[in-house]
């Protein structure tokens, strides 16, 4: 009998729908305080999963979702660069 791998699940901190660790994109927020687009998934640093699309990132933004996930205020000039980084994986 094989095992069946169990595929991990994580919530976007948008529009706070579940999907698989796949289906989302982690933006990370490393020691250095650098945040950018983490497509491995495997940055070193604190991460927070939003769906593929500008729109939930741009949800994201109204509701500072980012501020809450990594406990800072998070520059404009990032989320900026974040929704141009964005569009180039869609």
């Amino acid at each position: 009998m094989q095992k069946v791998k169990k595929v991990p699940q994580r919530k976007c901190i948008a529009c706070q729908e579940r999907d698989s660790k796949k289906g989302l994109i982690r933006i990370v927020k490393n020691k250095e305080g650098e945040i950018f687009l983490d497509p491995t998934g495997k940055a070193n640093g604190r991460g927070a999963y939003i769906c593929k699309s500008a729109e939930c990132l741009k949800k994201a933004i109204k509701s500072k979702a980012l501020n809450k996930a990594f406990k800072m205020e998070v520059p404009q000039e990032v989320y900026e660069r974040l929704l141009t980084e964005l569009e180039d994986y869609e």
